[in-house]
């Protein structure tokens, strides 16, 4: 196991290689350009034998990576912000039809105005369409969970496609030092390329067609929705097959730092949970206990996994770096629905923050932290379920 200093995109254009993709197309677009470029450079180099297919949009990149995994083949794609909502038909066209491949979404602001920096609207647009969704907070998670992406969309009780989110700037761009392990320890975890349906001799496969009955339509959308449910237990259990091999074990569908005997959660995704750690531990030096619920998988939610999770808390903060116009953010929205619905009553607030790359730290943390932990001592509740920082 190599020990090397990568941004990163370039911890994904690693994974990439070492899943031993066969096709990859993209179309450049800031942050996720230097993705593609170093998987170029490996290709040059005559350490892997992928094919690049070079297209005029991003809306062709995925639909040529749905081909290739059609066609039976491990594919790859990566984009952000713009250049995806360009693939949006194409993102549909690979869900519904329960293709496995992975995308890399290097998460950036969408306009107007005009911006490259961080937040999520991007890849929480996509959570309704059938896609698998993990969100990394370090460079190093990105890379393992790309490799472990393939597998999980690949298993027979799973055949969905899959997304890892990774922060612009923060993550793409950012070096860190990262564990990169060696061709054999994946190529023992991850299996040949598995087709979701087998062809017979003399046999024609339609795809994408008017179907007669209606009802086909109707059962293929279960089956994505089945299918993401069944990605719960698959991704635990590939999770602790991976730890296994290297000793990087996630949790799973969700991590908890410092929650055992928590009396406040922050729960969020993405590379400010790291912030977060460090706002808990200045919040427990003056006599506040808080821990961390990283929900590492959007999609599926992990409904079970955080209902335990924050049974028995005083009050729980939700970070979203996103919001439904009008409503709410979605992780929030997620994580409440679940929480009523099962009648557990405790204060959840939800602050929508870091839009646009707004940089949000530490101190930030703590403080809201702080103004949080008032507001329920004195209220008993929470005066609003939602607020702005700044």
């Amino acid at each position: 196991m190599a020990r090397l200093t990568l941004t990163g995109n370039h911890c994904v254009a690693h994974a990439v290689k070492l899943a031993r993709v066969k096709v990859v197309s993209a179309y450049p677009i800031t942050p996720q350009t230097t993705i593609v470029e170093k998987i170029s450079e490996l290709v040059d180099s005559g350490s892997t034998n992928m094919k690049i297919i070079r297209v005029e949009s991003e809306h062709s990149a995925l639909a040529a990576v749905y081909g290739a995994a059609t066609a039976g083949l491990r594919a790859f794609t990566a984009t952000s912000s713009h250049g995806l909502l360009y693939m949006h038909e194409m993102v549909w066209w690979v869900a519904q039809a329960r293709i496995p491949a992975v995308m890399a979404i290097v998460t950036r602001t969408i306009g107007p105005p005009w911006n490259i920096w961080t937040d999520h609207h991007d890849v929480m647009g996509q959570r309704d369409i059938g896609w698998i969704i993990t969100m990394a907070e370090s460079n190093q998670e990105v890379l393992d969970e790309t490799i472990k992406l393939f597998k999980i969309t690949e298993d027979p009780e799973v055949f969905l496609p899959g997304i890892i989110g990774l922060d612009a700037f923060i993550l793409s761009h950012t070096v860190e030092p990262v564990e990169v392990p060696d061709q054999e320890i994946v190529d023992s975890f991850l299996p040949e390329r598995r087709q979701p349906y087998v062809i017979k001799s003399g046999e024609a496969l339609v795809m994408g067609n008017v179907p007669s009955d209606l009802l086909v339509n109707f059962r293929m959308r279960e089956g994505v929705h089945r299918g993401l449910r069944n990605a719960e237990k698959v991704i635990e259990r590939v999770d602790l097959e991976w730890g296994k091999l290297t000793g990087r074990h996630y949790g799973g569908l969700v991590e908890c730092y410092r929650c055992e005997d928590a009396d406040y959660l922050f729960a969020g995704a993405g590379a400010w949970v790291g912030d977060m750690r460090i706002a808990v531990d200045k919040l427990r030096d003056i006599g506040l206990r808080f821990g961390v619920l990283k929900i590492r998988y959007i999609r599926p939610f992990p409904y079970s996994r955080v209902f335990e999770a924050v049974r028995g808390r005083k009050g729980v903060l939700v970070f979203d770096r996103s919001i439904s116009a009008g409503s709410a953010g979605p992780i929030f929205l997620d994580l409440t629905t679940h929480l009523y619905s099962s009648g557990l009553r405790i204060p959840v607030k939800n602050v929508v923050t870091g839009l646009a790359g707004f940089d949000i730290g530490y101190e930030d943390f703590v403080k809201i932290g702080k103004s949080f932990v008032n507001e329920v001592s004195e209220s008993g509740w929470i005066t609003s379920f939602l607020d702005f920082y700044p």
